[in-house]
């Protein structure tokens, strides 16, 4: 009998992943279901700052906040306080425990951070605790918590060191009154009065979050509308609900510093003027975190912002070496990281791979309303010269909205004037991350308006209006 071959068993791939956020321990359960060795270095918890201090935190105390505001439409549902017969809101009767509020917030953090652990853990990824840097492009020296060091040799590297609060050197957070949003967690008792800098995602969904809990909030804004990112007429509706609730919006005023006084905040504003308050947020962007992990030296080219360079595949310059999530640059969103990690991996491990869609990613503002939104939005298809149809329904026309008392929102698709293909959309609405999914699967699968249109809906539902607006379009 002649000889048979044994089939040869190539060793395990290693797979050093540096950073536990989404983008890294998405991406470390992929190699591991692969069949990689995988070891994932954290410095401050698994889930990072998407789960400790930002995305997690920050939406659980926005939870609190639409419960609080849920409460104004009390007396016009029919709803009173018993023994109340008056037209005040069921709000006027509640009080908010910061404290307990904060305690919560943190809790429900720590916990999804902890199910992250055990779910790697169980996987087989080995944690290593401590701060990761490169000596080499394929080399991750530790300085561990408990003290020493470690070098991790890999065949692959992931960065996914993610990214920190910017700070302006005439408004240095103390932690107690002017404060990064990472620190408003200790906070045991609702600022008086709550001086927000910054407009952007972060400064609105925080304004709009203290003032539903009680707090007097004044927002400045550099821009002549707050979220200046977003669809213009979505920013409208949420600058319009602020003002109308009481918030003062400074508009087209540039912060220029920020300092304490004895029993509270004075905001420096590049006009001369001043704004008192108990505290300040500074919300005034985030920078990446790349700085001393040695990757210019190991060949990984950072930007002029000092994000780490990609492609569609998460490659960076130097072979071998990936990155992933916030430090990149390319969308500062828990799904875009994790998807980074994810292709990371599977392209780096030999697996097939589809470059990362930027336009197929839906992306939400939590105000209240929300904003949700996905695919081309108006300015990009005029940059490009693009025909394109348009058509908005306000949402207070919605049968399933009047029953809930909702007067703001629309819903706003965009689709190409020839074949009528959805190009993107817009919800505002309350769960409009959770509305917005229709449309991202219609621009995700290249659906035309039709086909949305013929979809059947729910009678009475929010999405209705999703479909309405797309038999607004068949003959645009």
């Amino acid at each position: 009998m002649g000889c048979v071959n044994q089939p040869q068993h190539r060793p395990a791939r290693r797979v050093v992943v540096v950073g536990g956020g989404p983008g890294g321990y998405e991406a470390a359960l992929v190699a591991r279901r692969s069949g990689a060795e995988v070891a994932v270095v954290e410095r401050s918890g698994l889930g990072g700052s998407a789960v400790l201090t930002d995305v997690v935190p920050s939406k659980t105390l926005i939870a609190t906040a639409e419960w609080m505001r849920q409460a104004d439409a009390g007396p016009e549902l029919g709803i009173r306080v018993a023994g109340e017969s008056g037209p005040e809101p069921v709000r006027t009767n509640l009080t908010v425990d910061l404290g307990a509020v904060n305690a919560r917030v943190m809790t429900l953090a720590e916990a999804q951070s902890r199910d992250i652990r055990s779910r790697l853990e169980r996987e087989g990824v080995r944690i290593v605790e401590g701060t990761g840097r490169l000596e080499g492009p394929l080399r991750v020296v530790v300085d561990r918590a408990d003290g020493g060091t470690e070098t991790l040799e890999g065949d692959v590297v992931l960065l996914a060191v993610g990214a920190r609060p910017r700070q302006l050197d005439t408004a240095v957070p103390d932690g107690e009154r002017i404060l990064r949003w990472d620190q408003l967690y200790g906070l045991t008792e609702l600022p008086e009065r709550l001086v927000v800098v910054g407009s952007g995602v972060t400064g609105a969904e925080f304004a709009g979050a203290y003032h539903a809990l009680g707090c007097d909030v004044v927002l400045v804004s550099s821009r002549d509308q707050v979220l200046p990112g977003e669809d213009p007429d979505a920013a409208r509706v949420i600058q319009d609900v602020f003002t109308t609730q009481g918030m003062t919006v400074l508009s087209r005023s540039r912060a220029a510093a920020a300092r304490r006084t004895a029993d509270g905040v004075v905001v420096e504003l590049a006009d001369g003027r001043t704004v008192e308050g108990s505290h300040v947020l500074m919300a005034v962007g985030s920078v990446p975190a790349t700085q001393g992990l040695g990757l210019e030296e190991a060949g990984v080219r950072l930007t002029p912002s000092g994000h780490v360079e990609v492609d569609r595949v998460s490659r960076t310059s130097a072979p071998g070496v990936y990155a992933a999530g916030d430090c990149t640059g390319v969308l500062p969103l828990a799904s875009v990281a994790a998807t980074q990690g994810r292709i990371a991996m599977a392209h780096a491990l030999g697996d097939a791979v589809a470059p990362l869609k930027l336009e197929t990613i839906a992306s939400t503002v939590f105000t209240q309303p929300e904003i949700a939104t996905v695919g081309r939005s108006r300015a990009w298809l005029e940059e490009r010269g693009i025909r394109y149809a348009s058509a908005t329904l306000e949402l207070a026309r919605n049968p399933r909205a009047k029953m809930h008392g909702i007067r703001d929102g629309f819903v706003k698709l965009f689709s190409h004037a020839a074949s009528g293909e959805v190009l993107g959309g817009v919800v505002v609405a309350p769960r409009a991350s959770e509305l917005i999914l229709p449309v991202a699967l219609a621009v995700a699968q290249r659906l035309t308006v039709d086909d949305v249109a013929g979809t059947a809906t729910i009678y009475p539902s929010l999405t209705g209006s999703i479909a309405e607006v797309a038999r607004m379009l068949h003959d645009a």
